[in-house]
C-alpha cells in the first residue's frame, strides 16, 4: 500500500540538510512544530519499536499540532535528509492556503491509525 504523500515541500527554501543518526524530537518531548521529509529517510520509534519509516513526501509530528500532549514517539533521521520544520503558525496558513494540505495530512493520520489497529 502506498503512504499519502505531501510535495507541497518539495522547493521550501526553509529546508535544511540533516544527517543519520539526528533526532527530530524524542518521546515524551513538548510538541510544537511536524517536520515534513523532503529526501531521505526518517525512523519514528515508540520505546525500542520502529513503528514506522518515513521517506521522501511524508511528515512526521503532525499529533503535535492536533493536540497540546507530549511527543508519543521520536523520530530520527536513518538516511541523510532534507528537512522542512512546520510550527502551528505556518500549519495554520497551509490549512488556509492549500484546503488539500489539511485533507492530506488526515489521510495520513488515518492511515497510521489502521495500521496501528491491525498490528
Amino acid at each position: 500500500m502506498r503512504m499519502t504523500q505531501i510535495n507541497l515541500f518539495k522547493h521550501d527554501r526553509d529546508a535544511y540538510d540533516a544527517a543519520p543518526g539526528t533526532t527530530l524530537f524524542g518521546e515524551g518531548d513538548a510538541g510544537d512544530a511536524m517536520f515534513a521529509v523532503v529526501e531521505g529517510k526518517v525512523e519514528v520509534r515508540v520505546g525500542e519499536r520502529v513503528v514506522e519509516v518515513v521517506e521522501a513526501g511524508g511528515i512526521v509530528g503532525e499529533m503535535a499540532l492536533v493536540d497540546a500532549r507530549p511527543r508519543s514517539g521520536s523520530a530520527v533521521v536513518i538516511e541523510q535528509a532534507r528537512i522542512v520544520r512546520v510550527d502551528e503558525k505556518q500549519f495554520t496558513f497551509l490549512v488556509q492556503e492549500h484546503p488539500t494540505f489539511a485533507l492530506l495530512v488526515m489521510r495520513i493520520m488515518a492511515d497510521r491509525l489502521r495500521r496501528a489497529n491491525e498490528s
